[in-house]
């Protein structure tokens, strides 16, 4: 959610101009800009990545503007070197909700599924929707909305479907002990049932972020908190399997990080698989110097071994990466950091980066900046968003702040190394 700091930075200082810091190999360009006003019916504030359809639209949420001020759904359109920004739906805080968050999922037939952070009825805990595509025309329809009790979640984050068209998400709070669960949501003809298949209490996690499945139907996930003590007494995060067995499932701790941060500290993005199967994510915190890692996790006879490939340093290379990482063909990473690179008095923290980890020998991997963003803000400053490659290898994504005022969606053209 925004911060006093940013929204003060961005009213004042967000429409300076300056040369655009891309490094060589790369070029930088902003698609669309947001404005940052009650009034924004082009939305304001997008903190979620943008996902393509098969005709290289772009799709994606923020989490104010609109029309009534309270998140949008939009579409931008590529049309003769420009892109052209439409409002699919604007959320009302009625029924529907409020504050869109997390990436949106894609059906076979165009539809589109996310969550609405709060709001949904009297409860104000959140929902589930579905914007239906048909004959040219958008219709928004709200699947769950939760209830903030022990029996359901609280301030859902997003969701996945999976091949059979079920829905899987988690919720920060809510759930049996109150520290987040994970849903199911499973169509019958016109309703859709959901249920809980998933609570933690702290000790097995707490705060859950967004997941990933593999090829068996299995469940993984990070939590931002829980497991180990320390961390403000709350544990410092750990990464979990569900495996589904009839109706039930069951959640294996893959890896817990520790108070003194040396692998990571507090993960807020999902995981992502490799070929192999192995698991890659970043942290918010730790590692060696105490600013973000980027791990891998490869599992040997059923066992998994958490390994740092990456330690962010701050003002150089970024701090406090937030959003999940992406595979190019060749097998390179690539991601945000939402803070660090260029800094000054007003933005201290800095703007944020974007970077790309290259696998080499032994096991190594070498971090190259493809850009910084400015503190000017006129390019947009604070991605927290997912990143979306293209099939030519381009990188899509959303700064948060800056540009007009409430953000960017931006495109890195770059040479793969």
């Amino acid at each position: 959610m925004p911060n006093n700091r940013a929204i003060a930075f961005v009213l004042f200082f967000g429409f300076l101009a300056a040369a655009s810091p891309a490094f060589a190999g790369s070029s930088y360009n902003v698609l669309f800009s947001f404005c940052m006003h009650n009034n924004c019916s082009n939305g304001m504030l997008s903190a979620s990545g943008v996902i393509f359809d098969s005709d290289g639209n772009l799709y994606g949420t923020t989490e104010g503007g609109g029309q009534l001020g309270y998140g949008e759904i939009f579409e931008l359109t590529p049309t003769g070197g420009t892109w052209k920004e439409s409002v699919l739906y604007s959320f009302t805080n009625q029924d529907d909700g409020q504050w869109p968050v997390g990436d949106l999922a894609m059906d076979n037939s165009g539809n589109l599924y996310g969550t609405a952070h709060a709001g949904g009825g009297t409860s104000f805990c959140g929902t589930v929707f579905e914007l239906i595509h048909y004959n040219g025309k958008w219709s928004q329809k709200t699947l769950h909305r939760f209830k903030c009790n022990k029996t359901d979640g609280n301030l859902p984050s997003g969701v996945i479907l999976d091949a059979n068209g079920n829905l899987y998400g988690t919720t920060w709070l809510g759930g049996t002990y109150q520290n987040g669960a994970v849903f199911e949501l499973i169509p019958n003809g016109s309703s859709w049932t959901e249920r809980v298949i998933h609570n933690f209490n702290g000790r097995n996690g707490a705060v859950p972020t967004g997941l990933v499945l593999d090829s068996a139907r299995n469940l993984y996930g990070t939590t931002s908190e829980g497991g180990s003590s320390g961390c403000y007494h709350n544990g410092c995060g750990l990464v979990y399997e569900l495996t589904p067995n009839n109706s039930k499932w069951t959640e294996k701790v893959l890896h817990i990080f520790e108070p003194e941060g040396k692998t990571g500290l507090g993960p807020l993005a999902g995981l992502i698989f490799d070929k192999g199967g192995n698991l890659y994510a970043t942290t918010s915190g730790g590692g060696t110097y105490h600013r973000g890692t980027v791990f891998e996790l490869t599992r040997n006879h059923g066992k998994w071994t958490e390994k740092v490939l990456y330690s962010f340093k701050g003002d150089r290379d970024g701090r406090e990466p937030t959003a999940s990482l992406s595979f190019d063909a060749a097998g390179n990473l690539y991601s945000t950091t939402a803070e660090g690179g260029l800094h000054n008095y007003y933005l201290p923290e800095g703007a944020g980066t974007v970077f790309e980890l290259s696998p080499g020998t032994n096991g190594s991997w070498t971090e190259r900046i493809l850009y910084k963003f400015l503190p000017s803000g006129f390019h947009g400053t604070t991605p927290e968003g997912d990143l979306h490659l293209d099939a030519a290898g381009n990188l899509y994504g959303t700064a948060s702040f800056g540009g007009n005022g409430g953000g960017v969606i931006f495109k890195i053209t770059h040479s793969v190394h």
